[in-house]
């Protein structure tokens, strides 16, 4: 009988008795540390540790097993006991090799980033932009001498430079409005590679906290906070290649350390014309933390480059043997860039399950590019050269509120947060004119300024019941755009706004702390050219993207892990404003359906693979068909690799990336090239010293990295021709590198 009692008493103890486990979380350098996941394997509770730290885990109970997990460190496992239930624990987490069993699948909108984590910390990157690849089913491309941003290419979008994917950095947003070359434009070269962290990506309209071009997805590039030790690394190689990074560990004192890193890149590239391309980044960071309590990060950055390049070529001048695949019809081509950046981060911890964080920043832009794509199509004597610049300031802030594991009866458990901030863009002189040779002024097409603003508020909320999450939120824009025209001769200034509403609606269904099924809904939007604003009297000013995924994350084993996804996104009728024309295009509706599938194996210690397979049917919906296509749209994507990290004193990693053919134009009578490339490296790691060497385009595969169907005229050509236009992608690249840690 009395066995029966304890018994009946300890059921007491586990099931009436469950209580709030609260805690912090720090390294062994007593630092905080942000994002571990804490999983209740008897309840299926779960939460995160923030900025500072903390943390709290509801409904747990004396004698429950948590896990407490982040990609980097060694998985803990701790057995509740009475005293963890009564007092708030310190939990000291020590780091490891990273290994895809330490990514738990629990119930998170974007849970798949965690899994990629994996490939991003195992595999080096040659560039921040560089990063974007890591995200599946995300295709770049570079078409104008590596100082331009890239072309970005997903779920059936050419993004062209950002127009259908948010890109942020720390929070900061990266994407331009109503920019000089192209709406949404995202350089990211401003980003020093080895300074990231992580990345947090989505897929879809599905996230409240992001707001203008999230529609195809976002992308959040996370940099390090502290560094653990200073670096120096010298890189050279073909085509007069080298680059020289420096990152140096200044202050560490108690809760407060620093660090400056620094970067010089300097290329030729393989083009027949050299690129004279340099790039210089500077970037500094202060880190303030207080375990439990607040966290304040300060980034400072600068970078600048100018470059030359051989632009698109025409297939035909080629063929005919004018010129070879890495030659010019225009070498004058290229331009300059700078941005400035002061970035500040802070979290306050309000009470017990109460957060308060706010994000400030200011960006200093000049831009200036000189293209040619149609050579004498419109000028036959001068040629088609064309210059677009501009000067801008960009300041915005954010603040949110969030409250976690409010107790609504039974195993129902509210999370929400609330935000609201704004962005104002204020770009001057953006012009648009016909030069020659990159010295003179021909005519001025187009200038003027844009003064351009966001307000914004969200709400998002989290419903955990049982083995449910939904999540409900929703987002409202409001868009202010005010346009200077200075060609006219009298003053010319229009205005229009805008209100966009976005609802969001998400589930996820957790049948085990290893499997999760997800559905998602959602309206997104991008944001139109202020120029087309006022063109247009404000139609279609914010075109909308309405969106579904239905997927699944499964880990059968501690180390595979796969991913499908099946989804659907519709685009409203939007006017686009062609900056290389100065001219307004109407896009129709458009509609796409794909599926995706990822899978991710950590075969031994040393030894991970990993694979994402990526298809797309995309159409215009308002066209007949056979005229329905959307160009340089792909249809069909993969990327994969192997990757050996701690071998002994060896890491490396053979990587590939395929993209299809894909139609050139709307009738598919002209054909974008598909292509097959990969890349490799090796490394050997003695005491603090590495060297390594890097290799692109391994089997020297001749592919167009960019490709368009364009119509132009050479020199003393009779008649126009469109045919496909390229920058040929590059040939076999190798380079060494040598690092020293301290």
């Amino acid at each position: 009988m009395k066995y029966i009692l304890v018994a009946f008493l300890m059921l007491i103890t586990t099931t009436i008795g469950a209580q709030n486990l609260k805690g912090t979380i720090v390294d062994k350098d007593n630092r905080p540390l942000e994002d571990v996941g804490i999983f209740n394997q008897n309840s299926g509770q779960h939460n995160h540790s923030d900025a500072t730290g903390s943390f709290v885990l509801a409904k747990t109970s004396v004698n429950d097993s948590v896990y407490f997990s982040r990609l980097g460190y060694k998985t803990q496992l701790r057995v509740v006991s009475r005293k963890d239930l009564d007092t708030k624990i310190l939990l000291t987490m020590d780091e490891s090799s990273i290994s895809l069993d330490q990514v738990v699948v629990v119930s998170e909108i974007n849970a798949l980033s965690r899994l990629v984590d994996v490939d991003v910390q195992t595999s080096p990157v040659k560039s921040s932009q560089e990063i974007l690849r890591k995200v599946p089913g995300l295709i770049i491309g570079q078409h104008a001498g590596g100082g331009k941003a890239e072309q970005l290419f997903l779920r059936g979008f050419d993004v062209d430079h950002g127009t259908d994917v948010a890109i942020s950095v720390d929070g900061m947003p990266v994407n331009m409005v109503s920019h000089a070359h192209g709406q949404g434009y995202a350089d990211l070269h401003f980003v020093i590679p080895e300074t990231i962290e992580n990345v947090n990506f989505g897929k879809g309209p599905y996230y409240a906290n992001m707001g203008n071009f999230n529609t195809a997805g976002y992308v959040d590039l996370r940099l390090r906070k502290t560094l653990n030790e200073s670096l120096v690394s010298l890189e050279t190689g073909q085509f007069n290649t080298s680059r020289l990074l420096g990152m140096f560990d200044i202050y560490g004192s108690g809760d407060s350390n620093a660090y400056i890193a620094s970067e010089l890149y300097l290329t030729d590239g393989p083009f027949d014309s050299p690129q004279n391309f340099n790039r210089i980044n500077v970037m500094g960071r202060y880190n303030y933390n207080l375990s439990g309590d607040r966290t304040l990060d300060i980034t400072a950055s600068h970078f600048q480059s100018k470059w030359d390049a051989s632009g698109q070529i025409p297939q035909r001048a080629v063929d005919q043997g004018l010129i070879g695949r890495f030659g010019a019809i225009d070498d004058t081509e290229g331009g300059r860039t700078s941005r400035t950046n002061v970035l500040i981060n802070h979290t306050k911890v309000l009470g017990e399950n109460k957060l308060f964080k706010t994000k400030a920043f200011l960006s200093q832009y000049n831009f200036e590019l000189y293209s040619n794509f149609t050579f004498f199509l419109e000028d036959p004597v001068n040629g088609d050269q064309i210059r677009q610049k501009e000067n801008r300031i960009m300041i915005g802030a954010e603040s949110v509120y969030e409250r976690k594991n409010l107790t609504l009866g039974g195993d129902t458990q509210l999370k929400y947060e609330s935000g609201v901030g704004f962005r104002y863009d204020n770009a001057d002189d953006i012009e648009l004119s016909s030069t020659l040779n990159r010295q003179t002024t021909l005519n001025r097409i187009a200038l003027g300024d844009v003064d351009e603003v966001n307000t914004f508020g969200f709400l998002n909320t989290e419903l955990k019941t049982g083995k449910w999450l939904i999540n409900p939120a929703l987002r409202l824009d409001y868009f202010k755009f005010d346009y200077v025209n200075k060609i006219t001769e009298t003053y010319d200034n229009r205005g229009e706004s805008k209100l966009a509403f976005s609802p969001k609606l998400n589930a996820i269904y957790s049948v085990n702390r290893d499997w999760q099924l997800f559905l998602k809904s959602g309206i997104g939007f991008h944001s139109n050219d202020a120029r087309v604003v006022v063109a247009n009297r404000g139609e279609d000013i914010l075109p909308a993207a309405y969106g579904v995924d239905v997927g699944t994350i499964l880990k059968p084993m501690d180390r595979l892990a796969l991913n499908a996804t099946l989804w659907t996104l519709f685009l409203d009728q939007e006017f686009v404003y062609v900056g290389d024309a100065g001219i307004v295009e109407p896009s129709g509706k458009t509609r796409r359906l794909g599926a995706e599938l990822g899978v991710r194996y950590q075969a031994l210690d040393w030894l991970y693979l990993y694979g994402d397979v990526n298809y797309t049917h995309g159409r215009s919906t308002e066209e007949p068909d056979g005229s329905d296509f959307i160009p340089l749209a792909p249809d069909f994507t993969s990327s994969g690799g192997i990757l050996v990290d701690g071998l002994g004193h060896f890491s490396g990693a053979l990587t590939y990336r395929f993209v299809d053919d894909r139609p050139a134009n709307e009738d598919n009578s002209i054909t974008a090239e598909g292509y097959f490339v990969t890349d490799f490296n090796l490394n050997f790691h003695w005491k603090n010293w590495t060297c390594g060497i890097i290799v692109e385009n391994l089997f020297d595969t001749a592919w167009n990295e960019t490709q368009f169907a364009t119509e132009s005229r050479l020199f003393n050509e009779p008649d126009s021709v469109e045919e496909i236009h390229f920058t040929p992608g590059t040939p076999f690249y190798l380079r060494g590198k040598v690092s020293v840690a301290f």
